[in-house]
Formats: C-alpha cells, structure tokens, sequence
C-alpha cells in the first residue's frame, strides 16, 4: 500500500474539523475479529463482503464485528480467562468498557460466523455450534431479543476470553459522518468448529490466505478498508495463527486516528508508526506499490475505520 494523494475535497472537510468549523460525530465502541486458520501460505483469514446496501462499508470486505451493545456491558456474563482489568490494561479502556468490548467481539464473531469462543469451562470449548437449537439462539442474538449474559447462562457456557488475543485500535477519521472506536481482535478457528454463511448482512464469505486477499484487494478484485488492509498485512508477515496468537497475548495498543500528513505537495492520512516499516518494505517494488495504490483508491483514498455493523 503505497502513501496516496488525498482528493481536494477530502483535505478541506479534514481542515473544516480541525479548525472547528464543524462538530465531529461522536463515535460508537466497536470490535472486530481475525478469525484465523492454519494454511499452506501462512494464516488463513475469514472475511465477509458487506451488502452494498449498507450505510456504512457498503461492498466492503471485513472481519466478524459490530458495535457494542448495552447489555454487553453486563457483569453477569459468565468470565473464563484474563480478568476485565487486564483486559482493560491491554485495550487501554476503563474495565467495564474492555469487558463489553471482549463481549461483543465474543458475540458478533457467533453472529456473523457461527463460531462461538465458548465452553462449559475454562479449559474447554464449544465443539459444534452447527444445530437448529445453536442457529436459533444465533438468531436471537443477532436481532436482540436475546443476551449474551442470558444465551451463555441457559447454556452453562463461560466466554473463554483467553482465545481473543489484542491486536489494534482504530478511531475513524473527524470528516466520516459515522464514526468508531473499533478494537481488533486475533483469534484461532476452535478445533471441530465450522463458519458458516449466516450473517445477514454479508453477500459473501470466504476463507483466504491473508497474502492472497492482499494481492486481490491490490488487483482491485476485492474492496477493504485500510484499517482492514493494513491488518492483513501485518498478520501475513506471520509463519501462521499460531505466531500471530503469540504475537498478540504480549501486546498492548493504543488508538489510532487518521489524520493529516504531508506527502509531497499534498496531503496524506497517516497510519500506526509501527507499520511503518512493513508498509516499507511491502510497496519496495514498482509492481506490489501499483497495487497497493489502485486497492486504496479504489476506496476514494478514504480511509474509515472499521467495525461489522453500522
């Protein structure tokens, strides 16, 4: 992904907010999953395309996520691994926040795959979540007519939180009309678990190695957001999920928001100081830098932040 030239326009609504001019929205928690799997080219990363009628990422290829519910701010939710306030420490949160943000990315991975980091205790997990009983509790979660906290309850299922590991932090840029505070998460496909086409606001789903999705959002055959973009190549610089798994229990972050930044004589937005050096190295040839260019603009070069739902 080579550094773009901003369109005039862009530069002067990101001018508009900074000097006051107008009120940012206020952005919504959010969170995000890298669902991954062992392949024979490094991880393997589970994507959705979101419907082109969505309001927002409309086409787009994401990760399992969403907004934050209320009631995942519930303290009943039954808790298997790091406590909420490390959670809070690594996602640089308040608690109650960081323990609906590890709710929500618990869930909406269930929604939006079929997959549920889950089991009857802390050293075990769901094995099969592919059932008419599982379907329809996944649907109900989906729609709201039932809680995370009351769903793991009847079932007698703790959220295993230890298979989450922390990845990123992304704010959507001041001139986005809708905005989110969106955490990614990495976690590993459970042994015996299977996704699955269920999400009803994705067209399509598909399993690729993170350094093919790369190449086809670079052919322009497929459309991600930056933040989206960027995390897949940071996971495929990785042997597999397991080293990205690693990589993620001894991590930290803190959020980042696009902003403004010199590029020749024009603007570009910026991106977290440490992918610096693997944007570097990825776009060191003419052929890999044309791609990376025409996947990004292929976006109008805006660069939004990125949960499932809107």
């Amino acid at each position: 992904m080579v550094r773009v030239q901003l369109p005039p326009q862009l530069i002067e609504d990101a001018q508009a907010y900074s000097d006051g001019s107008r009120e940012p929205a206020e952005p919504r928690n959010a969170a995000t999953v890298v669902l991954m799997r062992r392949g024979r080219q490094g991880p393997e990363v589970y994507l959705l395309r979101r419907q082109t009628s969505m309001a927002f990422a409309g086409g787009m290829c994401v990760f399992p996520g969403g907004g934050v519910d209320p009631r995942d701010f519930d303290h009943a939710v039954a808790w298997a691994g790091p406590s909420p306030s490390g959670w809070a420490a690594r996602l640089g949160t308040e608690e109650a926040a960081a323990r609906a943000l590890v709710c929500a990315a618990v869930r909406e991975t269930f929604e939006e795959s079929g997959v549920l980091l889950a089991g009857p205790h802390g050293d075990e997990v769901v094995a099969d979540t592919t059932g008419e009983d599982w379907e329809a509790d996944r649907v109900a979660l989906e729609s709201r007519e039932l809680a995370m906290t009351d769903f793991l309850t009847r079932r007698g299922l703790v959220l295993r939180t230890d298979l989450l590991g922390v990845w990123a932090a992304w704010l959507t840029p001041v001139f986005e009309p809708k905005r989110y505070r969106t955490w990614f998460f990495v976690a590993l496909l459970p042994e015996g678990q299977h996704t699955r086409d269920v999400s009803s606001e994705s067209s399509e789903v598909t399993w690729l190695p993170a350094v093919d999705a790369l190449a086809m959002a670079e052919r322009g055959e497929m459309l991600m957001m930056p933040p989206t973009y960027l995390t897949s190549l940071e996971v495929a610089q990785y042997a597999g999920p397991a080293e990205v798994i690693d990589a993620a229990h001894g991590r930290t972050v803190e959020m980042h928001t696009p902003g403004l930044e010199a590029l020749g004589e024009g603007w570009t937005l910026s991106v977290p100081e440490h992918l610096r050096s693997v944007l570097a190295s990825h776009t060191g040839s003419s052929t890999p830098r044309k791609r990376a260019e025409d996947a990004l603009r292929a976006d109008g070069a805006r660069f939004r932040g990125e949960p499932g739902k809107a």
